[in-house]
């Protein structure tokens, strides 16, 4: 077989939504028509694909000029892997084969990487033809491994957005003397939570990078920060609030506190079903039972922020963002290029290599996670209403904070002083 003379580009969205997707579709659209290239648009991920079914369309200028300030895809987008089965990308291979493709541009976060990567290489190595593929980095969750300051397309808007539904929470907690509990998404890392309670000035932050990565932690000290800002909070005459957590925490809890709270699902394999536990519910339910313990009464009100942020219209950083890695993703295949994640870095395009971002241990893409030592965290910290070491020191402020908990400055001392070692 020889490669096909026409270029021919196929543009595949994959895992989640994010802001932005519609502007990455319109400008390498743009660029590749204007360049004389034939540009298909792929439904729903690799699904269709893997089925043999050519559920396409063909892409031009004039279907695309407006669509760069428009939220979700066009495309859809889709989880599906093809990488779990031989038979799924071996079908995905001969289907873009059969429509031509001969350069392939994904949109999506590791595992999409992981299987533009592993069809290119399926296609040289089992059909001796050439699949270039270009991979344009997106999540809301920002944690894939760029360098240090570059967020990955759609956070900004994700943490804008989350921004102000947590300020309104904040203005409605003064409001009505209540306390929020807000879980954002965050698969592993806490990026999104932490961008959010910094940029609303929410009471309290609560991410997984806060705690040694090696164990797992008990759900009472989650719950016991909590109440330690609650109680902070109530001593100096203020009965609100509002706390942000992120979602990843829950996988560095505890399985067996966990299953005393009753909020476990497995899946067919015995595997705990992360995704199907709402954390918020579960803390709610445990802050209020630490609180009545102690005799403080408070309303509480839960909240999870995350589907409401990913099909948002792009905010301006975002879409120039991805229109910029659109025509950069383009201009990098049209080069001669191809396996690279595509990034913007000191205004210059530039590509990083897809075995440059594998652990080299697990073989998965890496996973950036929150730099605690860096000065964004450490002013993070600085504003948020916890309790410190330096709170425990003794004093009118001590007591002040013994009686908002109703114990005795002693059993104060032993119950929440170890909070602050973390």
């Amino acid at each position: 077989m020889t490669t096909p003379v026409q270029n021919t580009l196929a543009i595949v969205c994959g895992g989640g939504p994010a802001p932005g997707m519609n502007s990455v579709i319109s400008s390498v659209t743009i660029e590749a028509k204007k360049s004389g290239w034939e540009v298909f648009g792929i439904y729903d991920g690799f699904s269709n694909l893997a089925k043999g079914e050519k559920k396409i369309i063909p892409l031009t200028i004039d279907m695309v000029s407006r669509i760069h300030s428009d939220g979700g895809s066009i495309l859809k987008t889709s989880r599906f892997n093809p990488t779990k089965s031989d038979e799924h990308l071996r079908r995905v291979v001969d289907t873009l084969i059969e429509l031509g493709v001969t350069h392939l541009v994904t949109i999506g976060g590791d595992d999409t990487a992981y299987a533009a990567s592993r069809i290119a290489g399926y296609a040289k190595n089992s059909l001796g033809l050439t699949i270039s593929f270009a991979h344009v980095p997106k999540t809301i969750d920002n944690d894939l491994p760029l360098p240090e300051g570059i967020p990955t397309f759609g956070f900004e808007t994700a943490r804008s957005l989350g921004a102000q539904l947590v300020s309104n929470l904040m203005e409605d907690a003064k409001t009505t003397g209540r306390w929020f509990l807000v879980v954002a998404m965050g698969r592993v890392a806490g990026h999104l939570a932490l961008g959010i309670g910094k940029s609303a000035g929410a009471t309290i932050t609560i991410i997984p990078e806060e705690f040694s990565p090696n164990e797992k932690i008990p759900l009472s000290l989650v719950v016991d920060i909590i109440t330690g800002s609650i109680i902070k909070r109530l001593a100096s005459g203020r009965n609100y609030g509002v706390a942000v957590t992120a979602e990843g925490l829950i996988e560095r809890i505890r399985i067996e506190d966990l299953e005393a709270a009753d909020c476990l699902e497995y899946d067919d394999h015995g595997h705990i079903r992360y995704a199907e536990i709402n954390f918020s519910d579960v803390l709610k339910k445990e802050l209020l039972a630490n609180l009545n313990s102690l005799g403080i009464r408070m309303t509480v009100n839960n909240k999870e922020v995350g589907y409401e942020v990913r099909c948002a219209p792009p905010n301006a950083f975002d879409i120039e963002y991805t229109r910029n890695l659109g025509y950069a993703a383009f201009d990098f295949l049209r080069s001669g290029g191809t396996n690279a994640l595509i990034t913007i870095q000191n205004n210059m395009i530039v590509p990083i290599s897809f075995d440059d971002i594998l652990d080299p241990v697990t073989k998965k893409t890496r996973i950036r996670t929150v730099n605690t030592e860096s000065i964004q965290y450490r002013i993070a910290r600085e504003y948020m209403i916890r309790l410190e070491k330096r709170d425990f020191q003794g004093g009118i402020d001590f007591e002040k904070l013994a009686v908002a908990a109703k114990l005795p400055p002693d059993e104060f001392r032993r119950r929440f002083q170890y909070v602050t070692e973390y």
